[in-house]
C-alpha cells in the first residue's frame, strides 16, 4: 500500500513509518491551527504563542491517532496475529496485521479497542484541560482541542461502514449471526459505500455554499468508497483461495541467475528467450541470496534496466516466508500481502520445493474466473 514510508520509531516491537503524504496534513493542521483556530479564538496571544502551540497541538494529534492504532495492534497480537508496522498518512494511521481474524469475537475485541482508546483519550484531555485551565491557558486549550478531535476520531471510527472500526464491529456481529464470512463483509462494505456516498454528497453541498472544508469531506468520502470495494474484493479473493494448497499454486521449474546480472540481460536472455517468470538469485560460495520474478522487473523503470542490478530488485533471503506445501492459499496470500512481497518459497523442511509468485495466484483466480466457479 505505501512504497515510499520512513522508519521512525519501533514501539513494543513494532515499527513505525510515516508516509510522504503525512507530512501535507501535519502542515497543514499546524497551518490551520496557528494560522487560524488559534488567533481567532484566543486574538490575545503572540503570533509565535499560536505557531508554537500550533505544532505542539498537531504533533500530539497524530501521537493520538499513533495510540489509537497501537491498541488494535497490540490486541491483534495478543490474539496471535503478527503486526509487522504501523504507517502513519494522510488520513490518519494504518497498521498492517498480517492475517485477518478468524473469529468473530477476536474482530469484535480488535475493532472495539480503537475507538475505546480514543474516547478514553479525549476524557483524558477534557480532564487535564480543566486541570490546566488555572494554571497556563494556552495549555489548556491545546488540551481542549484534543479532547474534541479524540471523541470525534472515536465517533467517527464507530459508523457502521467498513473498513472503519464500527464497520468491523458490524461485520463480526454478522458474521457470528450468520456462520458466512463473505457475506458479513458484504453487508458491511455496501454500509461503508453508504456513508461514503453520504460524506461525498456533503462535501459536494458544501462546497456549493462556499465552503471549501467540504474537500476534507469529499477526500475522506473517496478514500473510505475505494477502501469498502477493495475490503469486499479481498474477502472474496480469499474465499475462493481457502481449500487451495501451496503446492496446487507454486511453480517448480525454476532457473538460477547471479546477483550482478543487470535486469536488461535478465529481460532478454531469460524471460523473454526462456519464457520464465521467477528465479532464483543464487551465490556460489554463500548459496540462496534471493528470489526474483517478473512483477520485481515490472516495477523498475524500464529505462533503468540497462544499468540496475537483480541484487537492487530481487527479495532478499531474509525478507522470505516459507510456507509449507500444504498451507492454505489463503494464507499465502496473506504471506504475500503481510510482508508487501511479491513471491514466497514453498519448502519442505530445507527442502526448496517450488515458489509461489503474485502472478500464480492471480492466474488460479483467473481459471476459477473463466469456468464460473
Amino acid at each position: 500500500m505505501f512504497k515510499h514510508k520512513w522508519r521512525v520509531a519501533k514501539i513494543f516491537g513494532i515499527t513505525i513509518n510515516i508516509d510522504p503524504s503525512w507530512l501535507v496534513i501535519f502542515l497543514l493542521f499546524t497551518w490551520s491551527l496557528g494560522g487560524h483556530y488559534f488567533p481567532q479564538n484566543y486574538p490575545q496571544w503572540s503570533k509565535g504563542l499560536a505557531w508554537g502551540l500550533g505544532f505542539l497541538t498537531s504533533l500530539l494529534v497524530f501521537i493520538s491517532v499513533l495510540v489509537h492504532e497501537l491498541t488494535h495492534s497490540l490486541v491483534a497480537r495478543q490474539q496471535g496475529d503478527l503486526v509487522s508496522d504501523i504507517t502513519l498518512f494522510l488520513l490518519g494511521g494504518v497498521a498492517q496485521i498480517r492475517q485477518e481474524p478468524d473469529k468473530p469475537l477476536k474482530e469484535f475485541g480488535m475493532a472495539i479497542v480503537g475507538p475505546l482508546s480514543s474516547f478514553i483519550l479525549g476524557a483524558a484531555f477534557f480532564g487535564l484541560s480543566f486541570l490546566l485551565s488555572r494554571v497556563s491557558q494556552p495549555l489548556s486549550a491545546s488540551a481542549l482541542y484534543l479532547a474534541v478531535i479524540n471523541t470525534g476520531l472515536a465517533i467517527f471510527n464507530l459508523l457502521p461502514g467498513f473498513p472503519m472500526d464500527g464497520g468491523r464491529v458490524l461485520r463480526s456481529i454478522v458474521w457470528k449471526i450468520t456462520g458466512d464470512l463473505k457475506k458479513a463483509t458484504r453487508i458491511a462494505s455496501l454500509v461503508g459505500q453508504a456513508i461514503a456516498f453520504l460524506l461525498l454528497a456533503s462535501g459536494f453541498i458544501q462546497i456549493l455554499r462556499g465552503q471549501f472544508s467540504g474537500l476534507w469531506l469529499i477526500l475522506i468520502g473517496l478514500f473510505l468508497q475505494s477502501a469498502a470495494v477493495r475490503g469486499y474484493e479481498q474477502a472474496v479473493v480469499r474465499s475462493l483461495l481457502q481449500g487451495v494448497k501451496a503446492k496446487d499454486l507454486m511453480s517448480t521449474e525454476f532457473t538460477s541467475v547471479p546477483a550482478g546480472l543487470t535486469i536488461q540481460a535478465l529481460v532478454d536472455d531469460f524471460v523473454l528467450h526462456r519464457k520464465e517468470r521467477v528465479f532464483l538469485v543464487m551465490d556460489q560460495e554463500s548459496g540462496l541470496q534471493g528470489i526474483i520474478c517478473l512483477e520485481d522487473v515490472k516495477s523498475t523503470p524500464k529505462e533503468n534496466w540497462p544499468w540496475a542490478r537483480v541484487r537492487d530488485v530481487m527479495t532478499p533471503k531474509a525478507k522470505l516466508e516459507a510456507v509449507k506445501p500444504e498451507t492454505d492459499g489463503s494464507q499465502v496470500l496473506a504471506s504475500l500481502t503481510g510482508r508487501d512481497i511479491n513471491q514466497v518459497p514453498v519448502m519442505q523442511g530445507d527442502h526448496l520445493e517450488g515458489i509461489i509468485c503474485r502472478t500464480d495466484l492471480l492466474r488460479y483466480l483467473q481459471l476459477k474466473t473463466d469456468l464460473k466457479l
